[in-house]
């Protein structure tokens, strides 16, 4: 499949777009905390690879009780998923070509065929960002619009791009390119490689987002951003959706809707020590740790 853009004209394009980003210091809109819609921003989220059966059963049975808008778990665990979920409202994602990203296009395509045909209603597929530092814009462009091809409207894709593996402008070429090629969302991390979501790359990737939106280069739709890795409080949560998240990808997603429980009922300060002093789950358990 080719591209309508050579290498060259995707630099230009993505220099126009960087040129004059304004980056908005200002709070976005964030979902009241006593409200479902803030519990609505949680995937929920378990990719471990020594993960069992069992605790896929208990992470759909902890969306479905606190209202999440999604589980995410790697490709073998989505049939089970559907199944777990069916008639709930909460949505099945799937990762594609986890973690490293660099996988061919012909297994990434598979991938996503079979999370399809096994229930997933999103996916969330790693860039080769690998391919991304070197400027190698018309292969991204053409392996992003295989994956769209094969997974089409109403599923949603979201291109993780591993911010921690990126400078500003190589974050903002992959925003571009995810546009581009028709994705629904950006998103920051896969939580196994570096540090995961930052404030600042939160910010950045909205944007983009925004920007591209407005444009009139290729790609004008207005793609979300997903934050992810490292979101394990309700302090965390609150502050990538003030910076333009509107999804948020963690394991910590219960501990988080009781931290928000309690300060709803409690009007406490959002500072995680204060909550539940004593019962906070350790980093060795499956609830508190980065996916």
């Amino acid at each position: 499949m080719g591209s309508r853009y050579t290498d060259a004209e995707w630099s230009m394009f993505i220099e126009e777009v960087e040129h004059d980003l304004k980056v908005s210091s200002e709070p976005y809109s964030c979902p009241s905390i006593r409200s479902s819609g803030f519990t609505k921003t949680i995937d929920h989220t378990l990719l471990k690879l020594e993960t069992k059966a069992v605790q896929i059963d208990e992470l759909c049975a902890e969306a479905r009780v606190n209202g999440f808008a999604s589980v995410c778990v790697r490709a073998n665990f989505v049939h089970q998923c559907a199944a777990d979920l069916r008639g709930s409202g909460v949505r099945v994602a799937c990762v594609v070509g986890f973690h490293e990203g660099t996988h061919d296009l012909l297994y990434k395509l598979q991938e996503a065929k079979t999370a399809i045909q096994s229930g997933a209603d999103e996916l969330d597929i790693v860039i080769n960002y690998l391919e991304l530092q070197a400027r190698k814009y018309n292969s991204i462009y053409q392996e992003l619009v295989a994956l769209r091809s094969q997974a089409q409207h109403p599923v949603q894709l979201k291109l993780i791009l591993e911010t921690s593996q990126l400078n500003r402008s190589q974050i903002i070429a992959g925003c571009a390119m995810a546009a581009a090629a028709g994705f629904d969302f950006v998103k920051t991390s896969t939580g196994f490689n570096g540090p995961g979501a930052t404030v600042e790359n939160v910010r950045l990737m909205a944007a983009c987002c925004q920007k591209l939106a407005e444009g009139n280069g290729p790609g004008r739709k207005r793609m979300q951003v997903k934050a992810s890795g490292g979101i394990r409080t309700l302090e965390d949560a609150v502050k990538m959706l003030e910076a333009g998240a509107s999804r948020l990808g963690t394991s910590g997603g219960v501990w988080i809707a009781r931290e928000a429980k309690e300060k709803a009922e409690q009007g406490m300060s959002t500072n995680g020590a204060v909550y539940g002093e004593g019962r906070r789950p350790s980093l060795q358990t499956r609830l508190f740790t980065d996916y």
